[in-house]
């Protein structure tokens, strides 16, 4: 984050593409084309990494991976599959998705967030407008659920103006955050193609991406700060409204450990220490040992579950100090590094 090597999207724009992704390729040819560029890109990265290769020694392509990124992301919002809702809306016919959002970027904020995990801050923080799941206690619901649409609709290339100020004004990195960053996915990746300037691109989602959009994403994105938030479907179901979270959510966090640097957060919710917070910690002690790990114990009720607090008595309340000691004693037990970010 000090500009000792260049951010991931950077090399993205120099691996040069043989043919031009706008020329009407179908969806197949796309990622074939894709899958073989992305195989130069990791070399590139791996030398760049090692320090036997500068950016500045690579020539800037006519059309690079990155296109091929921007316009396969646009393909997949066509008949939306971003995340694996797969809504199948027309959202680049204006019809909103699941998420509420339709063609247009909508920003809601930006600034300086000095509230984030300490390795991160001050973080570039883009709070984007709509979300995918449906959370009845989220702290974000203005933006995410109710007031979706009331941001102001930035381009791709205003989006890249934005990550440019905030990076020269003091940011370690750019934060796309929301809501969730993910229904805006192509709009953030086209924004590359006018960032010139070197800044980490950090994900700060709740995972829950179709995996051609985490093929997209996990050749840009530097740093993951990924939600955990339910150790079964059932919690997922009941408190978000997503099927099958346990398995698409798990499955992505571990492809995005296998590609970048992750932080990774665990909101202790009420009542829900051994259902969800233990298995929670066990998976990321067996299968992203690498990871830190922040134990949230900022929950507090809010959103639908104040407004109907008797349908949702358990989680209606903070958790008590001995929820939260036992969830640390559960991360000391498993060996997880959570006290430099909790």
């Amino acid at each position: 984050m000090v500009n000792e090597k260049p951010a991931k999207f950077l090399i993205v724009k120099r691996v040069e593409s043989p043919v031009n992704p706008y020329n009407g390729l179908s969806e197949k040819e796309l990622w074939s084309l894709h899958d073989r560029l992305v195989i130069e890109f990791k070399k590139l990265w791996e030398k760049i990494r090692g320090g036997s290769l500068k950016l500045n020694e690579l020539s800037r392509p006519q059309y690079s991976l990155l296109d091929v990124k921007i316009v396969l992301a646009y393909r997949l919002m066509e008949e939306c599959r971003l995340c694996e809702r797969r809504c199948g809306v027309e959202r680049l016919k204006g019809r909103p998705g699941v998420c509420l959002m339709s063609d247009k970027c909508v920003v809601h904020s930006y600034f300086h967030h000095i509230g984030e995990e300490a390795p991160l801050v001050p973080s570039g923080t883009i709070f984007y407008g709509g979300c995918n799941f449906k959370c009845v206690y989220c702290q974000n619901w203005d933006i995410s659920q109710v007031y979706a649409w009331k941001g102001e609709v930035v381009s791709p290339r205003e989006l890249a103006l934005i990550q440019e100020e905030l990076r020269k004004t003091g940011a370690r990195n750019i934060n796309h955050v929301g809501g969730d960053p993910t229904p805006h996915l192509p709009f953030i990746v086209e924004s590359f193609k006018f960032l010139e300037i070197n800044v980490p691109q950090l994900w700060n989602s709740n995972m829950y991406l179709s995996m051609e959009s985490m093929k997209i994403l996990v050749d840009l994105i530097d740093i993951w700060l990924p939600d955990l938030k339910y150790g079964n479907n059932e919690c997922a179901w009941r408190y978000s409204k997503v099927r099958n979270y346990w398995e698409i959510v798990t499955r992505n966090i571990k492809y995005a450990y296998e590609n970048g640097d992750m932080i990774i957060r665990h909101l202790v919710l009420p009542n829900h220490i051994e259902c969800c917070t233990r298995k929670v910690l066990e998976w990321i002690a067996k299968n992203t040992q690498r990871v830190l790990v922040n134990v949230m114990e900022q929950y507090r009720p809010e959103h639908l579950v104040v407004k109907y607090s008797d349908r949702y008595r358990e989680i209606s309340r903070r958790p008590t100090r001995k929820e939260i000691m036992e969830a640390y004693r559960i991360a000391d037990e498993l060996g997880l590094v959570y006290k430099p970010v909790s």
